[in-house]
């Protein structure tokens, strides 16, 4: 990490790009951040061109704090400040009814806007400094895997950041938890690390876990997403090694994805090791699928992790990667 006086220079110098209507990709306690002035409608538009994502798509909204959604938001129940309160700043993302000078570029002309308080010193840092909402996706290209380091941005979007903000490696590595506060019973639309269980104890009634919502109503909402350029093949432990050897009998290079090694795994399998931890996982997960592409993998055999607490939005990360579609 930088000293704390670059990094003050380095959120001088991205709120003044941001102004600017330039791109800045900023980290996140969840992934790295592809940056524009969330009112700047010709510097959203760069960042669907940078990432090659479809305009019909939402953004999520970055704020300072949550007295700042009465900027971006109308109609806001009561629910929303109760789980502000609880996980601001954090990883969850709230869906609201949308006031009408919010950008069609930034809500993907829904009437809803998707809003969050990130919890990371450096962001949070930008957001005061550049004093409005900040409109980010994740800063990779359109479908594949997310960032969890400055790195990872710089090798995958290149030229077409301003400035990449280092804030070292994003501690918990998979995107936020997605709650759509826009109809009458809070709905999940994306795992993360808030838990369905969570949320039910701040709100104290249930929450609905829809299935079939378009794909387009929501950030990070395709099927297919999360994607190395290896292909992703789902396994059990009582398939894997045959998963594993059908695989090699075609002539592909083959990675295991797993927390532990099976018996009598042939030598030229490439083991990338997941933790037996489930944050863990979390926080490994997308640096291991960049490390197959690195490797020249062409098939990653994956064992899916325990579906408890945030393992469950691994699984999740999983089947989306593997083209399988979100896990319910």
């Amino acid at each position: 990490m930088k000293q704390q006086s670059q990094i003050s220079e380095d959120v001088d110098r991205a709120a003044s790009i941001l102004h600017a209507g330039g791109l800045v990709a900023f980290p996140t306690e969840t992934v790295y951040g592809l940056g524009a002035d969330a009112r700047n409608v010709q510097a959203v538009k760069r960042i669907f061109e940078a990432k090659g994502r479809p305009s019909d798509h939402p953004l999520i909204v970055h704020l300072a704090h949550a007295e700042q959604m009465r900027e971006w938001a109308q109609n806001i129940p009561d629910v929303a400040w109760q789980l502000a309160q609880a996980f601001w700043p954090g990883p969850l993302t709230l869906i609201l009814p949308r006031l009408d000078s919010v950008p069609d570029a930034v809500t993907g002309g829904l009437d809803t806007v998707a809003l969050r308080v990130p919890n990371h010193p450096v962001t949070l840092a930008l957001l005061g400094t550049f004093g409005s909402g900040i409109a980010a996706p994740s800063a990779n290209l359109y479908g594949r895997v997310s960032p969890t380091s400055a790195q990872d941005v710089r090798e995958e979007l290149k030229d077409s950041v301003d400035l990449v903000l280092d804030g070292g490696r994003c501690p918990i590595g998979i995107e936020s938890t997605i709650v759509d506060l826009s109809t009458q019973v809070p709905r999940i639309l994306r795992s993360g690390k808030i838990t369905k269980e969570a949320l039910h104890r701040v709100l104290g009634s249930s929450v609905a876990w829809p299935s079939n919502i378009p794909v387009s109503s929501y950030p990070g909402g395709n099927p297919s997403h999360y994607a190395p350029r290896a292909r992703i093949i789902l396994a059990s432990w009582d398939d894997v090694q045959q998963q594993i050897e059908a695989w090699q009998q075609r002539g592909v290079r083959v990675g295991l994805l797993a927390s532990r090694l099976p018996n009598g795994l042939s030598q030229d399998v490439t083991w990338l090791r997941l933790a037996q931890d489930v944050d863990e996982q979390a926080y490994e997960l997308y640096h291991s699928l960049r490390q197959a592409d690195h490797l020249g993998l062409q098939v990653l055999v994956a064992v899916m992790p325990e579906d408890l607490g945030i393992g469950h939005a691994v699984r999740d990360r999983l089947r989306r990667a593997a083209g399988l579609g979100e896990v319910v």
